[in-house]
């Protein structure tokens, strides 16, 4: 098994987050994909931003964050707002 923080993108603060969510390795964010796990941070981290989304998906596909695709990022950005939408509000 593959230590998480071994991947790109993923530091101390990204590896203690995903582990509180069941992710512990680098093949189980692989397997569960980027989206699944920021749903999951989402869901006990309320404000866990978009780029901790385009960090998972560089990590998943071993591209740096930055580098993503204008067209990955616009899906990314959609789905994080749907997402968003669809949580219970906070502090409410």
């Amino acid at each position: 098994m593959t230590e998480l923080n071994s991947m790109r993108n993923i530091g101390r603060m990204i590896t203690q987050k995903l582990k509180s969510v069941d992710i512990s390795t680098a093949e189980e964010l692989k397997q569960v994909g980027s989206k699944e796990a920021f749903a999951r941070l989402k869901m006990h981290y309320p404000n866990t931003c978009l780029v901790t989304l385009y960090s998972l998906e560089g990590a998943v596909s071993d591209t740096e964050y930055n580098q993503l695709s204008e067209d990955m990022k616009q899906d990314l950005k959609a789905f994080s707002d749907n997402l968003t939408r669809a949580l219970p509000a906070s502090g409410q």
